[in-house]
């Protein structure tokens, strides 16, 4: 396995009101076995097919200085842990939405990549059948379900001083509110807008097709052959480089893809990660609100869909049977 834990803690968040959270802390370092590793593994695995958000610390971040302690060797794995996961407490009981749980400090190596992981894990009831065949009650760690996770990549951090990304954390069902606790508890801010990355490159897709005068059925092959190389980045795990992006896309009679994105500043890191629900932008149009969805293929747009923006609507020749039928028996 290409995951190699250095040292692991655990401590506990018990939530006794709306403002009030208790702190269980353990007194050692976990022993590193096969149960271990397998759920580093498993957060490891949750965490990076879920939507992040990226930051980079303050000046001023308490959490950056304990880590440049902990780097330095003023102070141990323990005492780092504990010490942060008050500090977490004291920013996690500002949210009523947060019931606690398992607290996990994990320092690793993944992929020659240095890691520390904070995990916050719920546990969940269920029910166990033992060898008499008797049934009793357990719990388990809710893994898939995890939405309190931040790591930050020490390798990174250390090595490049104009990053924006070294920390990540998720965004997690209650949307906003928790990268909000997080980039506190951290002493941070957010870095690279990885969403707003996405939309910039389907702008300029859409920018350089109509400089280069391609007709509908070349845009529309140049669209899906962006979709497909950042789909095929997002399955592997990769990120989407410009560079080999601009060298799948025709070229024009004075510039390719990637000086066309240098010369109109489209503000483009030359890596960034895939925004799955942006990139689908280049297949599909969709939208809702006020009791209404729409949703359809890109290439039907200027054909079977006319958009007039200034009576701000839609006119669509050729209903789905399905619909039809709908609209027919609700008229009879």
């Amino acid at each position: 396995m290409s995951l190699k834990i250095e040292q692991i803690v655990l401590h506990q968040l018990i939530r006794k009101s709306e403002t009030e959270i208790d702190v269980e802390l353990r007194d050692s370092l976990l022993e590193n076995h096969q149960v271990v590793s397998d759920l580093i593994a498993d957060i490891n695995r949750v965490y990076n097919n879920k939507t992040k958000a990226y930051g980079l610390f303050h000046e001023n971040s308490l959490f950056e200085t304990s880590v440049k302690e902990l780097k330095c060797g003023n102070q141990d794995f323990l005492n780092f842990s504990q010490h942060s996961v008050k500090q977490l407490r004291n920013e996690l009981a500002k949210y009523p939405f947060v019931e606690g749980g398992t607290v996990i400090f994990c320092q690793y190596r993944y992929l020659a990549v240095e890691y520390l992981m904070i995990a916050v894990l719920s546990s969940c009831h269920s029910m166990l059948v033992n060898e008499q065949l008797e049934i009793n009650q357990t719990q388990y760690l809710d893994v898939d379900h995890a939405d309190i996770i931040a790591r930050m990549d020490i390798t990174e951090w250390q090595t490049d001083p104009n990053s924006k990304r070294y920390l990540t954390f998720l965004k997690g069902r209650v949307g906003r509110k928790v990268a909000d606790f997080f980039m506190d508890y951290l002493g941070a801010s957010e870095g690279l807008n990885t969403k707003q990355q996405n939309k910039a490159l389907v702008k300029a897709v859409d920018d350089y097709c109509q400089v280069i005068e391609l007709d509908k059925q070349e845009k529309k092959a140049v669209r899906e052959q962006v979709y497909g190389y950042c789909k095929g980045q997002l399955e592997a795990g990769e990120e989407i480089k410009l560079t080999n992006l601009a060298k799948e896309l025709p070229s024009g009679h004075e510039q390719d893809f990637n000086s066309f994105i240098i010369e109109n500043d489209y503000d483009l890191d030359e890596e960034f990660p895939v925004d799955r629900s942006t990139l689908r932008q280049l297949k599909k149009f969709s939208g809702s609100g006020g009791g209404l969805t729409i949703n359809f293929d890109a290439d039907l747009l200027g054909d079977r869909i006319k958009w007039d923006p200034q009576a701000d609507s839609l006119v669509i020749t050729g209903l789905p049977p399905n619909l039809r039928d709908q609209l027919q028996r609700n008229q009879n």
